[in-house]
């Protein structure tokens, strides 16, 4: 499995990607740090599932989630923040994200999120 981390802090890529290595020890990480770098992986790299932050520089996390909805709509988005869960989680799940994790709860929910959202998108997953 492929997962795509874009997120503006190298330090925070790395550590989602080590969180998310120990779970998932047969994934395959690439990283993004603004949501130009994500559309042009996308160009060259099957997917399977997409971690995005909301503060990026350039366009917004929610802008590029936009983008992502109608150009790869069969690759679930998990959103990643350290907004308030409650004010912009909605936002992103009603905009098509599969679901939000807060990046301070991220070390404990992150691996079950991700493994949810990858089982309910791709049942050939198996945990």
């Amino acid at each position: 499995m492929r997962i795509l981390i874009a997120d503006d802090h190298i330090g925070v890529r790395h550590g989602l990607r080590e969180i998310l290595a120990d779970a998932l020890p047969e994934g395959q990480f690439i990283e993004a740090a603004n949501g130009n770098e994500v559309l042009g992986h996308l160009r060259i790299f099957d997917v399977d599932l997409i971690l995005l932050d909301i503060n990026m520089p350039g366009r917004s996390g929610l802008h590029v989630l936009e983008d992502l909805v109608r150009s790869h709509p069969r690759v679930p988005v998990v959103m990643v923040s350290v907004q308030p869960e409650d004010q912009y989680a909605p936002r992103c799940l009603r905009s098509g994200a599969a679901a939000y994790v807060n990046k301070d709860k991220a070390t404990e929910e992150l691996a079950h999120v991700v493994k949810k959202v990858l089982a309910e998108w791709h049942p050939e997953f198996a945990f």
